[in-house]
């Protein structure tokens, strides 16, 4: 349940809601292309996840906040159970990234997790190098995992907040299938790959979005940093089946999450909808990150 809402755990200048029928042929090939061409943006994205367990609402929220530079980036993202949720699922996780804004993805530099979920409450911080990373939790981690991941599998990923926002914006070339992936993701200590599949279209109501969207099918391959044993289970935690995500085609030439549903083990059907979603231009001086290899 908690990482189902984390994953989900990740366009326009407007919130309005926004539909299918606009003239989907004045879409740009991608957003990174008109930052590259020096038009910095913000884009804002909120999914919200709904569930029942017996009479018992659970809610939970995750925002997103992309600052996007033509050669910087930086991501904020508040990821939180709310109201009667906290008795069955207490999730409170604050994460930033930054890094450098390529032509067609984002490349983290670093990336910061906080858990304050009145547990443990540690702090991840990750840092990338050329050829190496660095990462410090406190409190420590009692073992990276069987196995743990190698500096070349890490590096070879993205942070989680940075692979959702990158998924969104990456261009797609005419006939590329649009789910695309596989999306390789490293928090610090877990390695995982998302392989995701093509299940053609299906018509799709949410706060921000009406219309036709891609129905993508999500299966998870634990690579490295897990349980030992842990690694043999190829979907994400408590959930039955596939976990269904609905990609919207925006006019911006983004292609957006705008509905995730999956079924849960214990409390049915998990729905995460997209309940703003927004691109606004960027005024602010560019900010400086550290490097990682030129």
């Amino acid at each position: 349940m908690k990482k189902s809402i984390a994953f989900a755990a990740a366009l326009l200048a407007t919130t309005a809601t926004v539909s299918a029928s606009e003239d989907s042929d004045a879409r740009p090939a991608t957003p990174l292309s008109a930052v590259k061409a020096g038009e910095p943006m913000r884009m804002t994205y909120e999914l919200r996840a709904t569930a029942w367990a017996l009479f018992i609402p659970i809610t939970g929220k995750a925002r997103f906040t992309a600052e996007i530079k033509e050669d910087t980036y930086a991501i904020r993202s508040k990821v939180k159970t709310t109201g009667l949720a906290d008795i069955l699922v207490n999730y409170d996780l604050s994460l930033s990234a930054t890094g450098y804004t390529r032509d067609d993805r984002l490349d983290t530099y670093a990336y910061v997790s906080q858990n304050s979920d009145g547990k443990k409450n540690r702090r991840v911080e990750l840092t990338y190098g050329k050829d190496d990373f660095t990462m410090t939790a406190n409190p420590v981690f009692g073992n990276l995992g069987e196995p743990p991941a190698t500096a070349e599998q890490a590096l070879d990923a993205t942070d989680p907040i940075t692979a959702l926002i990158t998924f969104a914006l990456e261009p797609r070339a005419e006939g590329e299938d649009p789910c695309g992936g596989p999306l390789k993701v490293f928090d610090g200590r877990q390695l995982t790959h998302l392989h995701l599949t093509n299940a053609g279209r299906k018509e799709v109501r949410s706060d921000v979005w009406r219309g036709e969207a891609i129905e993508c099918h999500v299966r998870m391959d634990k690579v490295a940093g897990y349980k030992e044993g842990e690694s043999d289970n190829d979907n994400l935690t408590g959930i039955d089946g596939p976990l269904r995500m609905y990609l919207a085609e925006m006019p911006n030439g983004a292609t957006v999450p705008v509905r995730i549903e999956a079924d849960t083990d214990d409390i049915g059907k998990v729905v995460l909808q997209a309940s703003e979603l927004k691109f606004e231009p960027l005024l602010t001086e560019e900010a400086s990150v550290g490097p990682r290899g030129g």
